[in-house]
């Protein structure tokens, strides 16, 4: 019989040497950085969201309203960093709004 290890890991720890282990750290940044969108944004911003997709850096935000894509033209350095900030890490460099 086997001897058994008594060694305790978080559940954190074992999460982030699965994702490093089988290369998943660029997906799970993606759906990291769709939560983050809608939760920083609000309903509102978030009811006009019909895309939240993260290129090389490049956060591309399609929105089906012109008018509401001109207003968040005007803070969008505020918003990378409040995105960045919320991740944790420094994910997002440039941001799109199409």
């Amino acid at each position: 019989m086997a001897k058994r290890e008594n060694d305790s890991f978080s559940i954190q720890d074992l999460m982030k040497s699965f994702i490093k282990e089988n290369n998943l750290s660029k997906g799970m940044q993606k759906i990291k950085v769709e939560e983050t969108w809608t939760k920083m944004m609000g309903p509102g911003v978030a009811n006009h969201t019909t895309s939240v997709k993260l290129q090389n850096k490049t956060l591309v935000i399609q929105l089906s309203s012109s008018v509401l894509r001109e207003e968040l033209s005007y803070g969008k350095d505020k918003i990378i960093k409040m995105m960045n900030e919320e991740i944790g890490e420094g994910v997002i460099s440039k941001l799109m709004l199409v």
